[in-house]
C-alpha cells in the first residue's frame, strides 16, 4: 500500500513538474482536466462548465431600454440648457445699448406721438416699440426708461407752454383746446406702449399709475401756469354766445375738471353747464330765477338769428307723443 501511494505521489509530482517545465502551457489544459479528474474522482469525466448566463426578462429589457433613452434625453436637454443660456446671455441689454439702440427708438416714437393731429397716420411699428419696453424692463431698465419718458414729455409740455404764453387773446382758448386734446390723445397710445413698466415698475415698485403721472404733468407744466389766464376768457366767452365753439368750451371745461376738480369753484356756473350734479339741488325758492335765466338765453338766441320754432316743437311734440302711446301700447300687450 506504501508503495502504490508513492508510486501516486510520484505520477503527481511528476506531472505537475512536466506541466510546470512546459514553457509554451501546451499541456496546461490537459494537466488542469487531469488534476480535476483526481480531485473529483472517477465520476467526472470533466471539468464543470461555466454557468450559462441567463435570459433578461422583458420587464427588465424594458427597464434598460427605458434608462438608456433616459440618458439620451438628459444628455440632450443639458446641450438644450446650455445654448439657451449662451443665448440669453448674447442677448443682454447694458446701459450703453438702452441709451444708443433703444431709447432713441422710443424718444422718436414718442415725439410723434405728441405732436400728431387728430386722424393722422404715424408710420411708427407699435410692435416694435412694445417690443423695446418689454426687452428693457426685463433687463432691468425700468427705472431709468421711467426717468426718460418724464423728462422727455416735461420738456415737451414745457414748450407747449411757451407756446401759449404768446398767443393772442382771440387765439388763446382754442390754441388750448388743441394742446389739451393733443396731449389727451397722445396718451391713449403712449400708456399702452409702456404697460409692462407701468405694471412691473411703478405699480408695485412706486404705488402709482403711469396714466396718472403723465395727466400730473401737464396740470404742472401747462394748466395750472394757463388758468387765470384762460378763465376770464372762459367767462367772457360764455357770456358772448358762439365766441367759440359749443365742442371747444365742453372739451375745455371737461378737461379742466379731469385735470383738477377743485377748479370748479372759479367758476361753478360754468362748470355746472357741461359737468352734471355740479351745482346744489334746485329749490322751489329760486324757480323764478331759473325761469328768467332761460328767458335771456331765448332773448340772446333770438338776437343772434335763432327763431323759436314753434311750428317745428310742435311737430316734435306730436310724434313724441303718438312714439310715446305706440310704445306704451306695446309694453301692454296691444299691436
Amino acid at each position: 500500500m506504501e508503495e502504490e501511494s508513492m508510486e501516486e505521489e510520484g505520477g503527481s509530482s511528476s506531472s505537475y513538474e512536466a506541466m510546470m517545465d512546459d514553457q509554451n502551457h501546451n499541456n496546461w489544459e490537459a494537466a488542469t482536466a487531469g488534476g480535476y479528474r483526481q480531485a473529483l474522482g472517477p465520476g467526472l469525466a470533466s471539468p464543470p462548465a461555466a454557468e450559462p448566463a441567463l435570459p433578461l426578462l422583458p420587464e427588465a429589457n424594458g427597464l434598460l431600454k427605458a434608462c438608456d433613452a433616459a440618458s439620451k434625453a438628459g444628455a440632450a436637454a443639458a446641450i438644450s440648457i446650455n445654448t439657451s443660456a449662451s443665448k440669453f446671455l448674447m442677448n443682454v441689454i447694458t446701459i450703453e445699448d438702452y441709451k444708443s439702440t433703444y431709447w432713441p427708438k422710443l424718444d422718436s416714437a414718442i415725439d410723434q406721438l405728441l405732436t400728431q393731429s387728430p386722424g393722422d397716420y404715424i408710420p411708427i411699428s407699435y410692435e416694435q416699440i412694445y417690443s423695446c419696453v418689454y426687452k428693457c424692463v426685463c433687463q432691468q431698465h425700468s427705472e431709468q426708461m421711467y426717468s426718460d419718458l418724464i423728462k422727455k414729455i416735461t420738456n415737451h409740455l414745457e414748450r407747449v407752454s411757451k407756446e401759449l404764453q404768446a398767443s393772442p387773446p382771440d387765439l388763446y382758448i382754442e390754441r388750448f383746446n388743441i394742446a389739451l386734446g393733443q396731449y389727451m390723445g397722445a396718451l391713449q397710445s403712449i400708456v399702452p406702449l409702456f404697460i409692462y413698466m407701468n405694471k412691473f415698475y411703478i405699480e408695485t415698485k412706486l404705488n402709482r399709475d403711469l396714466k396718472d403721472d403723465l395727466i400730473k404733468l401737464f396740470t404742472e407744466h401747462v394748466a395750472e401756469k394757463h388758468i387765470y389766464n384762460l378763465m376770464p376768457l372762459l367767462l367772457e366767452a360764455q357770456s358772448t354766445p358762439f365766441q367759440i365753439t359749443p365742442s371747444t368750451m365742453a372739451n375745455i371745461v371737461k378737461g379742466l375738471y379731469t385735470l383738477r376738480p377743485e377748479w370748479v369753484q372759479m367758476a361753478p356756473a360754468l362748470f355746472s353747464k357741461f359737468i352734471p350734479n355740479i351745482l346744489p339741488p334746485a329749490v322751489e325758492s329760486e324757480l323764478q330765477e331759473y325761469a328768467a335765466q332761460d328767458q335771456k338765453l331765448q332773448r340772446e338766441l333770438m338776437q343772434n338769428g335763432f327763431t323759436r320754432g314753434d311750428q317745428s316743437r310742435k311737430r316734435a311734440g306730436e310724434e313724441l307723443t303718438y312714439n310715446g302711446s305706440s310704445a306704451c301700447a306695446s309694453s301692454r300687450g296691444y299691436r
